[in-house]
């Protein structure tokens, strides 16, 4: 089959784009402030904080690697968002880590650092964070291209690579457009758009899916189907199960990720910089409780399209255990393929639309928040005595932002994508988050703590990048060792922690000497 998208499907995605530029250069009127342009004033609502936090982490990579992994994992799968909703709740009722970082009026995380172990942790703690996450959204521009391929029914041969790189082009340049021009407050505006018209388009998708595949078969591919990435039978519904052929996830692995949504709620710098620009600490926690739905739901509905896209590739006899070498797509195209060849069109294309939304949304927040890091906590506090001014900070936040995205498209586009897009996201934001989960959850909550040990802490996460698939590569074929995401992943949170107490122990700061009143 073909896909059904069609001319009036790129006039409702062109149409969409062209409206959240305007909505970019209609915002640029009210940046006149660093702080307006990186937590919008910190006057964020409620309501509006839980769209525009939910917009962001709804991003087109997460709907692909959440529809992968549901093709690969089957109802198994599915412990990941249920953990993302359930600890972000916890999270908002806590306040755990959020609240005392909005107490603080701090911008970024790396701001924090400075005020709790001095200047010069703060510019390293800046600079691991931004190296985390530039790598970290590597990938992105990737993703939203095999969304692409997929939804479109393209051909990939040469003469499209062109094509498809100078439609990620367009894209990108977008996204710098109204990112560059009304930072947070831009951001904040199209969230909100993005995520009601995804949200809509992604409900009106399921009801297709169900429409087209039908319950029955959608059963029969979990508990009977087993291709090359996903089991059969009962670890295709325990997570805690691994069969004989060493298919499943595994108890470690479902730690490591109740860990990972920690992280990302309540310490991963997009999601914070949301809490930083509450109105209050009662918004934060609001914003939070609220959000918990939307973290579920952001895995939970591309998940299901996954198993559905597999259901829809598969004619497999119900009832009757089948081994599937080969279902005419790969993982990562599966669920915008399927997309592509149920959906009619006028609602492809919103949905489309939708989802390119969602690939600017995180674009943009992403942008903002690691060109700010740079901007805040790596090159203004080296020139702290003479000082920068405003308007030198908001340009050199706009050259990061242009420079970043430079890299991204070069890195996204000609960076081989692997099997596991979800593998390579997390290891790659573990390089900042072991060593930032020892520093918040240990300095925020009590006086341990020293220079020393900071450093120590957020030098252990550069463990992590044994885990990236070149590098894991050399070890095994010159070493013979082959350690698992997880077991790498637990094994630098517990070192971040044992270096940052050892480091404070042994090497504690120095007393400030104490002001004396004079007679």
């Amino acid at each position: 089959m073909e896909s059904n998208f069609a001319a009036f499907d790129w006039v409702i995605v062109t149409l969409y784009l062209l409206g959240s530029a305007a909505a970019g250069l209609w915002c640029k009127r009210f940046v006149r402030s660093m702080r307006d342009f990186t937590v919008a004033g910190q006057n964020l609502r409620s309501y509006l904080g839980v769209a525009t936090m939910i917009g962001t982490e709804l991003g087109l990579v997460t709907v692909m690697f959440a529809a992968q992994m549901g093709v690969n994992g089957g109802l198994s799968a599915f412990h990941i968002a249920l953990l993302a909703g359930v600890v972000t709740l916890i999270v908002g009722w806590t306040g755990f880590i959020v609240v005392p970082l909005r107490r603080l009026g701090v911008m970024t995380i790396p701001e924090y650092y400075e005020r709790r172990f001095g200047r010069g942790v703060r510019v390293y703690g800046g600079f691991v964070l931004a190296l985390s996450g530039i790598l970290n959204m590597g990938l992105f521009l990737r993703a939203g291209a095999d969304f692409i391929v997929g939804v479109t029914g393209a051909e990939a041969g040469n003469d499209y690579a062109l094509q498809l790189k100078i439609i990620m082009t367009v894209l990108l340049a977008l996204v710098l457009f109204y990112t560059m021009l009304g930072g947070m407050i831009s951001i904040i505006l199209t969230d909100y758009i993005q995520f009601v018209v995804l949200s809509l388009g992604m409900l009106v998708t399921c009801g297709f899916a169900i429409s087209e595949v039908g319950w029955d078969s959608i059963v029969n591919v979990v508990q009977f189907v087993e291709t090359p990435d996903k089991p059969a039978g009962k670890a295709a519904v325990n997570p805690f199960f691994v069969n004989d052929k060493d298919q499943g996830y595994g108890s470690m692995f479902v730690v490591w990720q109740a860990f990972i949504a920690m992280v990302s709620c309540a310490i991963w710098q997009t999601a914070v910089m949301r809490a930083c620009a509450a109105s209050s600490e009662k918004v934060v926690k609001r914003m939070y409780v609220w959000s918990s739905i939307g973290f579920l739901i952001r895995w939970a509905i591309p998940m299901f399209l996954g198993i559905c896209a597999l259901a829809y590739f598969v004619d497999a006899p119900k009832g009757t255990p089948v081994v599937v070498d080969d279902y005419g797509t790969s993982s990562m195209l599966a669920m915008p393929t399927f997309l592509g060849e149920i959906l009619p069109s006028g609602i492809l294309g919103i949905v489309t639309a939708g989802m390119l939304a969602a690939f600017m949304s995180t674009h943009d927040s992403y942008l903002l928040c690691w060109s700010s890091v740079i901007t805040q906590d790596v090159v203004s506090p080296c020139f702290r005595e003479k000082g920068i001014s405003e308007k030198a900070k908001l340009l050199l936040t706009r050259i990061s932002i242009f420079t970043i995205g430079v890299f991204l498209l070069v890195w996204g586009l000609w960076y081989p994508l692997g099997d596991d897009l979800w593998g390579y996201m997390a290891i790659t934001g573990a390089i900042y988050f072991t060593g930032a989960f020892a520093l918040l959850a240990i300095g925020l909550y009590s006086q341990i703590g020293s220079r020393v040990g900071a450093y120590l802490a957020l030098s252990a996460g550069f463990f992590a990048l044994l885990g990236l698939d070149p590098v894991k590569k050399v070890v095994k074929e010159r070493y013979e060792i082959e350690i698992s995401e997880p077991v790498l992943g637990l094994g630098s949170i517990a070192a971040a922690v044992v270096l940052y107490f050892i480091g404070s122990l042994l090497f504690p700061d120095k007393p400030k000497p104490e002001a004396t009143e004079e007679n």
